[in-house]
Parts: structure tokens; sequence; C-alpha cells
């Protein structure tokens, strides 16, 4: 496997953030987006998650960003707190090579050191078997499927949910971990 560096995301990558989620939204159907977002709407998709104190990543060899993920709240209800979901996006050259269990792998590390307990994978189109053998590499128990929930490239495309707990999961309250709970709390 070549080799990637992983680190949190900054500014200048959005460009190519940009670039390979618009790709995504244009030919793939992990998301269920119709029209690729702007440069700036994806700024400031990245600024609303890094002010919550929850992580941004991206993957690059070289120079090249060739990937990105990030953790957001699963639900904006306080309870959901603890409870995050999961995004990671490729650009189509870095599919198939590992990159993507890598990027999930730091984020959910990152993700515990912050206190959550649980992730959620909300994964567009049952027959996404990149993203669900990904999940399933870091993890991720199918929990359900929501059938027939989008409409996209003339097809109805199901909703696979995974779950994976982080840290003590649902052991004890959140104030049983120290450091955290102000990474995750609303």
């Amino acid at each position: 496997m070549a080799s990637f560096l992983i680190r949190p995301g900054v500014a200048a990558d959005l460009p190519a953030i940009t670039d390979i989620y618009a790709w995504n939204v244009e030919h793939g159907t992990g998301t269920f987006e119709l029209e690729a977002p702007s440069q700036a709407e994806m700024a400031h998709r990245r600024d609303d998650v890094l002010s919550k104190g929850l992580p941004w990543l991206v993957a690059q060899r070289g120079d090249q960003v060739l990937g990105y993920a990030y953790a957001n709240h699963f639900r904006p209800r306080p309870a959901f707190r603890f409870a995050l979901e999961d995004s990671v996006y490729l650009a189509p050259a870095a599919q198939g090579q590992g990159l993507g269990t890598l990027l999930l792998a730091e984020l959910l590390a990152r993700c515990t050191a912050i206190g959550a307990r649980q992730m959620f994978a909300v994964i567009g189109d049952s027959a996404n078997a990149g993203s669900i053998g990904v999940h399933r590499r870091c993890g991720f128990a199918e929990v359900g499927v929501m059938r027939a929930a989008g409409w996209k490239f003339d097809r109805w495309l199901d909703v696979v949910i995974m779950q994976r707990s982080l840290g003590l999961g649902n052991q004890g309250s959140p104030q049983d971990y120290g450091p955290a709970a102000a990474g995750v709390a609303a």
C-alpha cells in the first residue's frame, strides 16, 4: 500500500476537498446531494464541524489531497451529544487502496479521545460495497436499512445505518470519561 499522511484539514485543502466531494456528488450514490456545493459552502461546513471541537481530517500522498473524513453530531438535540456520524470521501484515483479504512480508523481514534460514545454511519445506497466494507473493517455493525429513502440517478436508493461503540460505549455515564465530554458537549 502506498504511504499516506493523515492530518487535520486546513483551509488550503478546500479546493481539493471541494473537487473530491463534487466528483462523489456527480458520480456516486454515497451522498444524496444532487448538486455539488461551492468551495465557500464546503468551507462553511468545515468551519461548522471545527467550531464544535470535532475532527476534520485529510489524507494526502506527496502534496496531493486524496480524501477527507470528518465527524459531526448525529442529531442536533442535546441528548445526542455523545453520538457522532462519520463522513468519508475519496478521490476516484484513491479508491480501493485502503485509504478509506485508514481515514476512518484515525477519525474513530480522535472521536474516542474527545469522549464520543457512539459513531453512526449513514451510508447512501445499499449497493455501496466500498463504504459498507470500510465500516465493517473498522468494527461497525449494520443496525438497519431504510428502503427507497432517496431518489438519485433515476432510481430509488436505500440508506444503510451502521453503528460502532467508542471508548466505554454505553457503560457508565459520559461524565465517567474525564477529558471528554467537553469536546462533544452541546
